[in-house]
């Protein structure tokens, strides 16, 4: 996405943090930690994802379905792609 150039520092953080997360988890369950502190973990690890998803998803709409400038086909196109991207998120 290469329209996330100037964001990519920032995005690249949230999936630093996100990677953390999944580390702790795997430790957790390596270690065989409580339940209670392993689902908190993955709900975690759910929220996270969600969050980087949301962020994604509304920059690609915004470039590739709103901008000003776009031909209908260019719209339809960016339109295509966040939709078929939603689909395999929410499997």
């Amino acid at each position: 996405m290469a329209h996330l150039t100037q964001d990519t520092d920032a995005l690249l953080k949230r999936v630093r943090r996100i990677g953390g997360q999944v580390q702790a988890l795997e430790r957790a369950l390596e270690g065989e930690a409580e339940c209670a502190k392993t689902l908190h973990l993955a709900a975690a690890i759910r929220g996270a994802v969600h969050g980087l998803m949301d962020e994604l998803i509304e920059a690609h709409a915004r470039e590739h379905v709103a901008r000003p400038g776009l031909t209908d086909e260019q719209r339809q196109q960016g339109l295509a792609e966040v939709l078929e991207a939603i689909r395999r998120y929410a499997k």
